[in-house]
């Protein structure tokens, strides 16, 4: 069908993707097999393991088929998460997978590709042009050459994936568009999309009047690298690492040295965990385990990182944080051959902990307001969005800024997507 067109969200954590038509209703794909339906779509990649001397028995796996075949796997392969947060470095490059090189565009094709095939068979649509969702701010783009870099290499992968044609939206701005088509009046909408790697916000002018005129809602927009991946290495470095050794001292050369710090801020960062399973790396932790005064911390700390189990510690930490969106107290529970970690986290020490997070996002607020001189009084809603929405934290706090009133929610996972397509019906 040549009369719909294509919006795809490639997020972080999450990615969706949806089509648009002459009715102005956009429409999701799903994914998952006969029982188990989502139209979310994880952004990880899963290789499997290569025995020695043979063949690859199975292709690279995308998505919920790639967290399937990695839980399923009894010798471990390469999982690859938050690949998007590398968009704006120029220091990755390539990296070999099963004897293979694939540049970081090959490895982003592999998840687009997937989305778009998702929709040419659910839809029956050419999805030969796309307009697809970048943040206000790329995680780890320190200047706009970093920006360029990260929108060329978006484009590129895109058009590995099969799109001919692309452009670029902001992902708040295309969650106003879905949030537009719930409302009856003008308003000015402050839109919060809380992603994996970065938080966007924007200030847009929405309403019946707008679309009638066709005119561009925005009146400003402004992103800080904080979100749902930050939340989860607070957790990480704070409960988890030193039960794996972090704080802990070890001797060399006849003196107490700590068990160094580096180790620990990689296995925060879940898209590099894989990073510290090199010989040097490796070699390094067996020696300090030979001299540590904790020495079964860091042997659970080797058997996490030697059987590739940075993805099941990943969703330990996840599990607990989503069950303190709605609990005071949760359990943390992470149990593997050696490794057993068992805790509780209260909601206050959570928030402790990421209270500097929020404080810089609140700056990040106040900075959009007073650039564009614009007071909080006359936003008449907050639409949140994003899974990081739901941190309690976060939602006081724009409560508390705002009124809680004002906050809206609804679809948070899918409806930049959603937008995206409706935006691409006004392009």
């Amino acid at each position: 069908m040549k009369d719909r067109v294509v919006g795809l969200d490639f997020g972080t954590t999450n990615s969706a993707i949806a089509v648009a038509g002459a009715d102005q209703q956009a429409t999701l794909a799903s994914f998952g097999d006969a029982t188990n339906r989502t139209r979310s779509f994880r952004s990880i990649l899963y290789f499997p393991a290569k025995e020695r001397n043979q063949p690859v028995k199975a292709e690279t796996q995308a998505g919920p088929d790639a967290i399937n075949a990695y839980l399923e796997a009894d010798t471990k392969g390469r999982l690859i998460l938050s690949i998007k947060s590398y968009l704006a470095s120029d220091l990755f490059t390539t990296t070999t997978i099963n004897g293979r090189p694939y540049t970081l565009e090959d490895l982003i094709s592999l998840i687009l590709r997937r989305l778009r095939t998702a929709v040419v068979d659910q839809f029956g649509v050419e999805a030969a042009s796309v307009v697809i969702g970048r943040p206000v701010r790329f995680a780890g783009a320190e200047k706009e050459a970093d920006e360029r870099l990260a929108l060329e290499r978006l484009r590129v992968a895109a058009e590995l994936a099969g799109f001919s044609e692309v452009t670029f939206e902001f992902e708040p701005v295309a969650a106003a568009y879905q949030y537009e088509t719930q409302l009856d009046h003008d308003e000015l909408v402050l839109i919060g999309d809380f992603g994996g790697g970065t938080s966007d916000f924007t200030l847009a002018q929405l309403g019946p009047t707008r679309k009638k005129n066709g005119q561009n809602p925005v009146v400003g927009t402004s992103g800080v690298a904080i979100a749902g991946d930050t939340f989860d290495s607070r957790v990480m470095m704070n409960l988890v690492a030193p039960k794996l050794g972090l704080g802990s001292k070890y001797v060399s050369l006849g003196k107490e040295l700590p068990v160094p710090v580096w180790v620990y801020s990689q296995l925060s960062s879940w898209h590099r965990t894989f990073l510290l399973k090199d010989p040097k790396t490796m070699s390094v932790l067996r020696e300090v385990k030979s001299q540590a005064t904790e020495p079964e911390k860091i042997a659970a700390l080797i058997q996490i990182i030697s059987d590739n189990l940075g993805y099941e510690l990943y969703r330990a930490v996840e599990h607990t944080k989503v069950e303190l969106t709605e609990k005071e107290e949760a359990e943390f529970l992470f149990t593997y051959s050696l490794v057993h970690i068992k805790d509780q986290l209260e909601r206050w020490r959570f928030e402790s902990w990421i209270q500097p997070d929020i404080q810089s996002i609140a700056m990040c607020v106040k900075d959009l307001f007073e650039q564009h001189n614009v007071n909080y009084k006359d936003v008449g809603s907050v639409f949140l969005t994003g899974g990081s929405s739901f941190v309690p934290y976060v939602r006081r706090f724009f409560g508390r800024t705002f009124g809680p009133e004002k906050l809206r929610g609804g679809e948070e996972l899918t409806t930049v997507a959603k937008g995206l397509a409706l935006r691409a019906l006004e392009k």
